[in-house]
């Protein structure tokens, strides 16, 4: 049902078959001007299911089509009692006189809300998985949830993909957050889904949107609570896999009329294993190494704001939100080195690596919000927030002969990491009504400062000495300013369109600071880079709505992905004895350009087809130093060519409901870095397969089902991975009248989720495998307490939830950055 409502107001969707019956009219509230965004629904006569849905507009009036049958119609609004009309017969076009909208009766005490929203809902542009609304989400962090999303691969090192793309540009609440790689797998492990509302999967974003993400965005919108008056929730969770983990949540909030004070805490202890092995052949010689991982985090999690409806046209308001984590991360396990030819052990490593982290984010905004009835609307945010990383590791190497007793000699050294970043970002939209459509422009003007500080020490005894030649310091600034117009209309003969372009300018400055070997001797360098560009990224959707029924949608973007100051500073990160990173000043942007086509067939079979032209892609390419030790780095492969297809489907029938969607791609890589070995040329069709079943058992239970598949793949341009899938399984029951939710589920029953992959490029030849926690038990108790109704008095219009509309048009604070 909510799905059919969202997609009536996405769509714009006001224009009926000629042919068909209509049936007219105007709501209007009780002094007789007319109410917008009234829920009007047609029931069937004999026994009031709903047959359809609309929304008025902003005068109130409304248009819905009706087939031969007897009907009626409910009219309902937030505040106002239900208004039922007589039945009457859809065999011609009907006119409703004015329907008198009434207040609801005070001694009603209102209305509880007990709606629940689907678990997966599909749109023409988006995705929206409702973790909130799903069992067997409890105990996960935010990196597990987008794992188990449709249509997105989370691959050995945790880098994210999308519909077989990379460059996902993850948000926050509705903000680019600027992390990547192992600081943005890091930071989602943080964020449990006790404090996830929903994640989005924008695949085809607007003007409106920033340009980065080649493959789409992951929106990630963080719990706050709607319900007017005093209330609030406490949840306690338990998850039990080979380590014990715990959580546990406060939510609290006060909405009236005129202000909206809310905040929420959480607290998450948990510790994971997972094992993580390599084999590589590199020249004459084997590595074999087997890893078990130890991933212990303490995390404060944290939100609070102020929404101050100053009259019924404007508002403004303040969020402060954050995520205070400690992380220990501990790896253990040998490296047997072997002589090829002879195929004998020559040596032993074993290595131990402590890395302690401290990942702090915290994030202000000011925000303010006009809007008339006339459809005139502006939103002006402004925002600040910081990175505070910190990471202490320990790295001991321990060689010995082949009976691995004997030591040989040793290398220990210390790594501290020191990083801070900082963003200001200011942005400003406005809307209105134009030739029958809405036109929207805005601007944005956003800086990132980041600071990374390696300091490496070698250590000796009980004492650790700077290194300078392995120490580098690095400086980046990035600055994007950025101005769009877009416009979307719908055209009487069952068609709209939406056009944008989005104007970005980047100003890009980095400096790496340490020493180098000249002839002989040490000196000081510094090496400096800038850039400085200029780009257009136009967008266009054109939907055929006239049957709504069987809804069509051709849409086209073009996206950009910048490199991240990690892969653009050209420092030798030493990771182990044998494993380095370097950056690659010379690593360009990567451009995409998409043209997708949409089917919606009778609200519910979903069709998404897509074709992207990805140039300049990054791919993490493994290289060798000194023939047996080997260093990654990111370069700019040629292009990539990407076919994907989206295919999803809901079905609710009584106690019993089901969501399938399957996402299949087919993928081409090609560049050429010198020929033979170091020549990339894959070709790869892969997809995944997902499903949700769940079934209201009575008395309060429901039992959930699913199960994920995905299918053999390319990771990063040059991996090859295996196929691997879970299957999950929860139940959940409803206490105290409907006030607590106790739920229970057992992740990857099975243990299938298990990742394994293999590459071979500049002679290197690699296989690596790997698996988490499975299976794992969690249990969790949430209890709601004070007003769950929605009061009789009606909430002013400015008054709608003020961060959650900016976050779904690309406003309100979360992440870090600005979505447009």
């Amino acid at each position: 049902m909510k799905k059919l409502v969202s997609l009536c107001c996405a769509l714009g969707f006001y224009s009926l078959v000629a042919q068909a019956q209509h049936v007219t009219g105007v709501v209007k509230d009780e002094n007789g001007k007319g109410l917008d965004k009234t829920t009007i629904s047609l029931l069937r006569a004999k026994d009031s299911s709903v047959v359809k849905l609309a929304v008025t507009g902003a005068t109130g009036e409304f248009s819905i089509q009706t087939d031969h049958g007897s009907y009626l119609l409910k009219v309902s609004h937030i505040g106002y009692a239900n208004y039922f009309s007589a039945v009457f017969e859809g065999t011609a076009n009907k006119a409703f006189p004015p329907i008198a909208m009434s207040k609801a009766a005070s001694n009603l005490a209102g209305v509880t809300v007990t709606a629940q929203k689907p678990i997966i809902e599909v749109k023409a542009d988006k995705m929206i998985l409702n973790v909130e609304g799903t069992i067997n989400a409890i105990g996960n962090d935010a990196l597990e949830l987008l794992r188990k999303s449709p249509g997105v691969m989370v691959d050995k090192d945790d880098n994210l993909s999308l519909a077989g793309k990379n460059g996902v540009q993850v948000y926050i609440d509705g903000k680019p957050t600027p992390l990547s790689g192992t600081d943005l797998s890091n930071y989602l492990k943080t964020l449990q889904s006790a404090q996830i509302e929903a994640i989005e999967i924008i695949t085809n974003p607007s003007a409106k949107y920033e340009a980065a993400g080649n493959a789409g965005i992951i929106n990630i919108r963080l719990k706050k609570n709607k319900s007017f008056g005093a209330n609030g929730s406490v949840s306690l969770g338990y998850a039990q896999g080979v380590y014990a983990k715990y959580n546990t949540g406060l939510n609290l909030n006060y909405r009236n009329k005129s202000i909206n004070v809310f905040g929420n805490y959480n607290y998450n202890n948990s510790k994971n294993q997972m094992s993580m092995n390599s084999y590589k052949e590199q020249f004459d010689t084997i590595f074999d190494q087997k890893n078990s991982m130890k991933f212990e985090n303490k995390a404060h999690g944290f939100k609070t704001g102020l929404d101050y409806f100053i009259n019924a046209k404007n508002t403004i308001g303040i969020v402060v939100s954050g995520n205070l984590a400690d992380v220990n991360f501990n790896t253990a396990g040998p490296m047997i080195f072997t002589y090829k030819p002879t195929n004998t052990v020559s040596r032993v490593l074993k290595a131990t690596n402590k890395n302690l982290m401290d990942r702090d984010n915290v994030n202000t905004n000011l925000n303010y919000r006009f809007a008339v009835p006339n459809g005139k609307e502006l939103n002006i945010d402004a925002d600040y927030g910081f990175y505070h990383l910190r990471s202490n590791q320990y790295q001991p190497n321990y060689y010995y002969q082949a009976d691995g007793v004997t030591e040989i000699n040793r290398v220990v050294y210390r790594m501290l990491s020191p990083t801070d970043i900082n963003i200001w970002s200011l942005k400003t939209d406005y809307e209105q009504d134009y030739k029958g459509g809405k036109l929207g422009v805005g601007g944005k003007f956003s800086l990132v400062n980041t600071d990374n500080d390696f300091r490496r020490y070698n250590v000796f005894g009980a004492g650790d000495f700077y290194d300078t030649a392995k120490s580098n310091r690095f400086l980046y600034d990035e600055n994007i300013n950025a101005l769009y117009v877009n416009y979307n209309k719908q055209l009487k003969k069952g068609v709209m369109f939406q056009f944008g372009l989005r104007a970005e300018n980047t100003h890009s400055k980095g400096t790496s600071k340490g020493f180098k070997d000249v002839s002989g001797n040490w000196v000081t360098y510094d090496s400096l880079f800038k850039r400085d560009y200029t780009n257009l990224f136009p967008s266009a959707s054109v939907t055929f709505n006239k049957n709504p029924m069987n809804q069509w949608t051709f849409s086209y973007s073009r996206r950009i992905d910048r490199p991240a100051y990690q892969d653009l500073n050209p420092f030798e990160f030493k990771l182990n004895e044998y494993t380095y990173m370097k950056g690659n000043t010379q690593l360009r942007p990567q451009y995409t350009n998409s043209f997708g086509v949409t089917n919606i067939f009778k609200y519910r079979l979903t069709t998404v087809l897509n074709y992207s032209h990805v140039k300049d892609i990054f791919a993490q390419i493994p290289d060798t130093i000194d023939k047996t030790k080997g260093f990654l780095t990111k370069k700019n492969l040629a292009n990539q060519d990407v076919v994907s297809l989206n295919v999803s489907y809901p079905f609710q029938k009584k106690w019993y409901s089901f969501f399938v969607t399957m996402n299949a791609n087919y993928s081409h890589y090609k560049a050429d870095f010198g020929g033979g070995t170091r020549k990339v040329d894959q070709t790869v069709f892969a997809f995944t397969y997902y499903m949700q079943n769940s079934a209201k058992l009575g008395k309060g239970f429901t039992f959930e089902l699913s199960g994920l598949f995905i299918s053999p793949s390319v990771w990063q341009g040059v991996i090859k991975s295996k196929a691997m899938g879970m299957v999950d399984a929860g139940l959940s029951k409803t206490l105290f009248n409907n006030k607590a939710t106790l739920k229970a589920s057992v992740g990857d029953i099975f243990q299938t989720m298990k990742w394994s992959g293999s590459s071979n490029f500049a002679g290197v030849n690699s296989t690596f495998n790997g698996q988490g926690e499975m299976p794992q038990f969690k249990l969790n108790f949430n209890y709601r307490f004070g007003n769950s109704q929605v009061k009789g008095a009606r909430q002013r219009k400015s008054g709608v939830d003020e961060e959650t509309k900016r976050a779904e048009q690309g406003g309100g604070q979360g992440g870090m950055g600005n979505q447009k």
